[in-house]
């Protein structure tokens, strides 16, 4: 049975809807709302609030701790630099991903490593020979998400950190109110966001620290729907939906290699030795993955014609899906799946993320995707596009670091 996360008792008086789930053990608000549409626009529009307390925690201390982690993690530890984070994947040895996480340098020989899934196990197989102590920390702190448009402003006026000054990806020590907290500029919606690491006993002070002046700048609780669509809208991937855990799948046609999910960019081959390294170099130089991720978008007028052929309007799930849904190519040959989907009100499209065969990958490409109407299956057109679909230049603008001025926000809103 779940149990409540430390932020409950403010989660809880906010959720009219009753709608929770069980993540990682804790409740967890879907929507706050009997829809969760006033949650993703504040994602969009102002800032959305939300608990990611139920993130597994983990911190990496000790003298051997880069090494260590240069081991276990993809992507080389020598160039994370204090105060930063980094986002990178882990695997087995024949690399296939365990996980996705991301890495704070905290100084001192100290890491904190967030994960998808319970990892403590996998992490302490590989500390022989290291000097080294990994904990369990995800009890200890709460984590409470800041995300969109308005969330740097919300922020200043309830924090001192330098918030002109941060950079995407780092962070900082501050103190949010009387309480002490990390700041860290990152998140899962594509957006500009922040994500605030508290001492648990401290949690709900900062809540209602925050909830003191987010009404100015459409500051909202939002919940873990509204979250769904962002991420796919913003092409990031989740454990468990568009790639599964190496060691939770039952066959190896289920298992994913960086390379194959997207994410060849956090594999830093240069490196001397990490789990996995073998097979993957191995992969690399045979000419890359069979198969690769890629966004697609539904060709809506040949969705609405299959609707009105029997009289009805178009029928979109107005909540994020995670159903696998076959992909063809023109002669009718399976060539892939969707994992993941959504209509993106942002965009005005209903899209999702796929593995595909690679020779259909370019962006582009005309396919075809299953469509069940009245019961019955149908094909219609597709096309890959380019991942992610939703790029959004304030995601890394930081107005005082020189850098290529913020000239447009895609789309306009």
């Amino acid at each position: 049975m779940p149990i409540p996360s430390p932020l409950h008792s403010r989660t809880q008086n906010l959720c009219d809807s009753y709608f929770w789930k069980d993540w990682a053990g804790y409740y967890a608000v879907k929507s706050y709302g009997t829809s969760h549409e006033r949650e993703y626009y504040a994602f969009r529009h102002g800032s959305g609030i939300i608990d990611l307390s139920p993130l597994f925690k983990y911190k990496i201390k000790g003298p051997g701790a880069k090494d260590y982690l240069n081991q276990l993690l993809t992507r080389s530890m020598d160039t994370l630099k204090v105060g930063r984070i980094g986002y990178t994947c882990w695997c087995d040895d024949h690399g296939h991903m365990i996980d996705d996480g991301t890495v704070m340098n905290m100084g001192d020989d100290c890491y904190y490593l967030t994960a998808a899934i319970p990892s403590m196990g996998w992490l302490s197989r590989y500390d022989r020979g290291y000097d080294v102590e990994i904990t369990d920390i995800s009890e200890d702190f709460a984590i409470i998400g800041v995300q969109g448009p308005t969330s740097r402003d919300l922020l200043k006026q309830a924090c001192d950190a330098p918030l002109d000054d941060q950079r995407f990806f780092s962070f900082v020590d501050c103190n949010l109110d009387t309480n002490k907290v990390i700041l860290s500029r990152t998140g899962y919606t594509g957006d500009l966001g922040y994500e605030i690491w508290v001492n648990k006993q401290q949690a709900t002070q900062v809540w209602d620290s925050l909830f003191k002046v987010a009404p100015n700048y459409g500051g909202i609780a939002c919940g873990l729907d509204a979250l769904d669509v962002t991420r796919i809208e913003a092409g990031f991937i989740m454990n468990g939906v568009d790639y599964h855990s190496a060691h939770h799948c039952p066959i190896e046609a289920r298992k994913s290699t960086p390379y194959e999910a997207g994410l060849g960019w956090t594999v830093h081959l240069k490196k001397e030795f990490f789990n996995g390294h073998e097979a993957l170099r191995k992969q690399k130089a045979d000419g890359g993955p069979k198969e690769v991720l890629v966004a697609i978008e539904y060709d809506w007028n040949e969705l609405e014609f299959q609707f009105r052929k029997l009289g009805l309007p178009p029928e979109i799930c107005n909540a994020a899906w995670r159903t696998s849904i076959p992909l063809y190519d023109t002669m009718n040959k399976q060539i892939g799946y969707c994992s993941s989907g959504t209509w993106s009100p942002l965009l005005k499209k209903n899209i999702a993320l796929a593995t595909i065969k690679k020779k259909f990958a370019k962006p582009g490409t005309k396919i075809k995707i299953e469509l069940t109407v009245e019961h019955k299956r149908k094909v219609i057109s597709a096309y890959v596009r380019k991942n992610p679909m939703l790029d959004l230049e304030r995601k890394t603008y930081t107005p005082n670091i020189k850098s290529k001025k913020l000239k447009k926000i895609q789309p306009k809103i």
